[in-house]
């Protein structure tokens, strides 16, 4: 990707030297740029590489996110509209995480049911195997305080399961 991104430097300014052309992660990637001319460009040029080694932008889940634009047209990738968003997804990825936490969390029911097991093993489990399919992603959520509690909740969840902690029970948060 690097070479259908940088060859005009039309990102955002980094450094004194450097400019921000695109974020990668994973299979996805975000491009950075000014002005519409310049991202519409920058599409264009990332469509062709990806299809000259036979890779394709999925455009139903290619989204465009403004700031302060003065220009409102759409951009496009071969003739069809890209959707405009307000914001980003953070608010879904933050539920998907979650969701795969769960369940990466379920599939260890055995061992979090152990009485062979201690709590630190328990728990250390817990982090390696749950905790990092949670935050699988993470660097790229907004950290709203609404995001910061929905992961909270989840993990206090997980650990009053794993301690054997019941509602009547009460232990507060920070205890925990």
């Amino acid at each position: 990707m690097k070479t259908s991104t940088s060859e005009g430097k039309h990102g955002i300014q980094w450094t004194a030297q450097n400019q921000l052309d695109n974020l990668d992660f994973a299979d996805d990637l975000a491009l950075l740029s000014h002005t519409h001319e310049q991202m519409q460009i920058k599409t264009a040029s990332v469509a062709a590489v990806s299809a000259s080694v036979d890779l394709s932008i999925h455009k139903g889940k290619t989204k465009v996110l403004k700031f302060k634009a003065e220009n409102t047209n759409p951009i496009t990738l071969d003739g069809e509209t890209l959707e405009d968003v307000e914001q980003g997804g953070s608010g879904a990825d933050v539920k998907a995480s979650i969701s795969k936490a769960r369940k990466a969390f379920l599939l260890l029911k055995n061992i979090w049911n152990s009485k062979h097991l201690s709590t630190n093993i328990k728990v250390r489990i817990f982090n390696t195997n749950v905790k990092t399919v949670l935050q699988y992603g993470a660097e790229a959520w907004r950290t709203t305080t609404t995001i910061i509690k929905k992961v909270q909740v989840f993990i206090n969840s997980c650990l009053r399961k794993i301690l054997n902690i019941h509602w009547p029970d009460t232990i507060s948060n920070s205890v925990l």
